[in-house]
């Protein structure tokens, strides 16, 4: 059998990955509300939730995750993909601005460009799968909404009920006077 000088003949033992060649494992992840989206097992390790449970069962491909719905759990996909290859950056803390443009890449500050419920819903998610670049990013959202606003407009824009007559208002702003003069 004659070969050509560029050509390069088949060895069936190259075919066979060596000891440190790890195969794409895909793993499954079910929401509340039973919908399965299948990720890339090295993605979803940014979830430390996720990480115990398949260093717990390796075998074990689909992960419950019963406390995130199925629409939210897409948008943690979405941001788990995203920043597998492009890693989230520390968020400076106190925030410097309430413009989370200023603040964060352009990605993130579109990602969390969301309704009230979904954002909270973020949070319980990122906190529950305890993802922290997620749950900063979402609480520093969260921050951006209420810096420099006076509680009256916080308690409106969060829909919070103000428990306290206005005398013990009062006393409340009295006693803490020096966190206004800041």
């Amino acid at each position: 059998m004659s070969q050509k000088p560029d050509e390069k003949k088949e060895d069936p033992e190259d075919d066979q990955g060596g000891l440190d060649e790890e195969t794409e494992v895909e793993l499954q992840l079910k929401s509340q509300d039973m919908l399965t989206f299948k990720v890339n097992k090295d993605v979803v390790m940014q979830s430390a939730l996720i990480k115990t449970m398949w260093s717990g069962d390796q075998t074990e491909t689909e992960i419950p995750l019963p406390n995130v719905r199925g629409s939210i759990l897409k948008k943690v996909i979405k941001y788990m993909q995203y920043h597998h290859t492009n890693p989230a950056k520390e968020i400076e803390k106190p925030l410097k601005s309430a413009n989370m443009r200023e603040v964060v890449s352009e990605w993130d500050a579109n990602f969390v460009e969301v309704d009230q419920e979904t954002l909270f819903e973020l949070i319980l998610a990122a906190n529950y799968m305890d993802i922290k670049p997620l749950l900063d990013l979402t609480c520093a959202k969260v921050a951006s909404m209420i810096k420099g606003k006076t509680p009256e407009e916080i308690r409106k824009r969060f829909n919070i009920q103000n428990d306290f007559s206005p005398e013990e208002e009062e006393a409340v702003r009295a006693e803490n006077k020096w966190a206004e003069d800041s």
